[in-house]
């Protein structure tokens, strides 16, 4: 101490070696303390998230005014209606959730999240990470919810090609979870390496979610269409937070279609 009050250069030595050692012993102490801070830092980026693609949503999926083409003016109002027709488009909302179990190697492959009823979770609504689509709740208790992964044998999604193109993506039974597939592709659809598929309106996730990006082309001999190898958006492998994504309007339409496909069914023959 003697010798580093002293401005000679004995002690000027003797300061830059301790202020050497304590900013060494700073420095390891502001990185143990990050480390140990990430995973409050993680949970609060995936909640700022949620509450983006939730703004995302509102801006996309708002109100639309309908109005007559042709003559530059609003619909004729039915009786007791306002002046213009208005049409509310499904609204999404997002619950961010955290991954506490997940198989990648079965022939059906399920996700657990730490995420239940009580926290407004159903079967049926969409999973999907910030990077591309996850797969369908299937089964829900109280404080958990069972996910079916869409590397399955039992489970499709329906996607597009930028030109609007269509087909079902699918997985190869017990294949690599860095794999799907896309059948049955026209010669005459322009696609191209790297290009993105999509989700579509008609899928049970948002439309315009990545599902997967183009990364080889296979030619079937037979039939002369194509397969597209797609590389998924979420990295199965190592997934840890996802969005849970409910269709405000989803029940609705279930119970539209429930009953128009139970009207069309074929009556049974009477003996």
């Amino acid at each position: 101490m003697l010798i580093a009050r002293t401005r000679t250069l004995q002690g000027n030595d003797v300061l830059s070696a301790a202020n050497t050692v304590v900013g060494f012993v700073y420095n390891r102490q502001n990185a143990i303390a990050y480390y140990f801070s990430l995973k409050v830092a993680n949970e609060q980026l995936v909640a700022e998230n949620a509450r983006l693609h939730q703004q995302l949503s509102e801006e996309q999926f708002s109100i639309d005014t309908l109005r007559d083409s042709l003559a530059l003016r609003p619909l004729a109002p039915a009786p007791g209606d306002s002046l213009t027709k208005i049409v509310r488009y499904a609204r999404y909302t997002y619950r961010s959730a955290r991954v506490i179990n997940n198989s990648v190697t079965e022939v059906n492959n399920y996700l657990t999240l730490n995420r239940g009823s009580k926290d407004g979770i159903r079967p049926g609504m969409a999973v999907i990470t910030s990077n591309g689509v996850v797969g369908k709740v299937a089964y829900v208790s109280d404080h958990f919810s069972s996910v079916l992964s869409v590397l399955s044998q039992i489970q499709r999604v329906s996607g597009q090609l930028a030109d609007g193109t269509t087909g079902f993506v699918s997985w190869k039974e017990k294949g690599s979870p860095d794999i799907l597939y896309m059948n049955d592709v026209p010669p005459e659809v322009p696609v191209k390496k790297g290009d993105s598929v999509l989700t579509t309106a008609y899928s049970f996730f948002p439309p315009g979610v990545l599902i997967g990006t183009v990364q080889r082309i296979l030619l079937v001999k037979s039939t002369n269409k194509r397969i597209l190898e797609l590389r998924p958006g979420a990295n199965f492998r190592n997934l840890q937070f996802v969005y849970v994504v409910e269709n405000s309007l989803a029940l609705e339409q279930q119970a539209l279609e429930a009953q128009q496909n139970k009207k069309t069914e074929k009556p049974r023959n009477r003996k």
